[in-house]
């Protein structure tokens, strides 16, 4: 019973570290959101904005972030599931 406990807890640990780096994402994706927005607003005010050449290259070019944004989400993920498994490891020894 005690070591189910532990177990929980530990997981909750887990839970409360991918929350934090979630809300941390989502965080940063906002401010980049105000960020383009501000930038599109200001090209608006100065020149009117160019017509994409090729819209499956801009479309390309979202999908490649999205990408590399979910990535770095998985490696952060791992960063915290490793070092929960050091601190389990540590605490077993």
């Amino acid at each position: 019973m005690l070591s189910r406990l532990q177990e929980l807890r530990k997981e909750e640990e887990t839970l409360l570290r991918v929350k934090a780096a979630l809300h941390e994402q989502l965080t940063r994706l906002k401010v980049e959101e105000l960020a383009l927005q501000s930038m599109i607003r200001s090209r608006e005010q100065d020149v009117p904005a160019p017509v994409p050449e090729d819209p499956q290259q801009i479309l390309g070019q979202m999908d490649n972030e999205a990408a590399i944004n979910q990535t770095e989400l998985q490696l952060s993920i791992r960063d915290y599931e490793e070092e929960a498994e050091e601190e389990e490891e540590e605490s077993d020894s």
